[in-house]
């Protein structure tokens, strides 16, 4: 990381201000670092080029090495990271009990002592990125209205929050998370724009809908405000 404590800086307490400004002593376990990884690629420039490494790697890193529960939790927490919420990755981390001795999510241990190595294109766009998305992007924004089929059965979704209470709405197959959120926010009082959707220890996107989740019957979706 290049930030190692000399002679003259070993005053300096490990705080959060220390942490926002990428300050860390390396040790047994860290808290996350509050700064984005900065990179560049002459190979990955566009959308399609990241999103396809990011897959590639996701879905063959645990057939090497390491627990899948883990790969899945180090998957939320980058993608929460890569978002700027630091409070969801690092609660990310902790649930799942996962070591950050340099305070980075490049290199991480389980409670096992297993190492987990993950590729800075994983937690950032490079900084030569070029979005390719174009107007797909906007089609895709969790505040866009969704038509609601009028034949469409609504469903039941449980979800759990971080208080340990179970709650259980009616949705329509086409809702987006978005609009559970603000259905949470309406009958839970928990903010929209702080709150985060967990589906097998995986960020869900706002702008998905529960049939694209394919959410089995029974299973609770867990809730993290940040």
């Amino acid at each position: 990381m290049g930030n190692c404590f000399g002679t003259g800086n070993r005053r300096r307490l490990r705080g959060a201000t220390d942490v926002e400004h990428g300050v860390v002593a390396v040790g047994k376990n860290q808290p996350l670092l509050r700064v984005p990884v900065m990179w560049s690629s002459d190979v990955i420039a566009t959308d399609g080029q990241l999103q396809g490494k990011r897959d590639e790697f996701w879905d063959t890193a645990p057939a090497f090495e390491g627990r899948r529960e883990v790969w899945d939790a180090l998957k939320a927490a980058a993608e929460a990271a890569e978002l700027k919420d630091y409070d969801l990755a690092q609660a990310i981390v902790d649930g799942a009990g996962i070591s950050l001795p340099k305070g980075t999510l490049e290199e991480c241990y389980d409670e096992l002592g297993s190492r987990y190595v993950i590729p800075k294109y994983c937690l950032n766009k490079p900084t030569n990125f070029t979005s390719d998305t174009g107007g797909a992007a906007m089609a895709a924004s969790p505040d866009q209205l969704v038509p609601v089929d009028q034949n469409e059965e609504k469903v039941n979704i449980k979800l759990r929050l971080s208080t340990g209470k179970d709650v259980k709405l009616s949705v329509y197959p086409s809702t987006r998370m978005s609009e559970v959120k603000k259905m949470l926010q309406s009958s839970e009082g928990i903010d929209a724009v702080r709150t985060r959707l967990l589906f097998s220890g995986k960020l869900v996107s706002d702008s998905a809908t529960i049939e694209q989740l394919k959410i089995p019957k029974g299973f609770v979706l867990q809730v993290i405000v940040s």
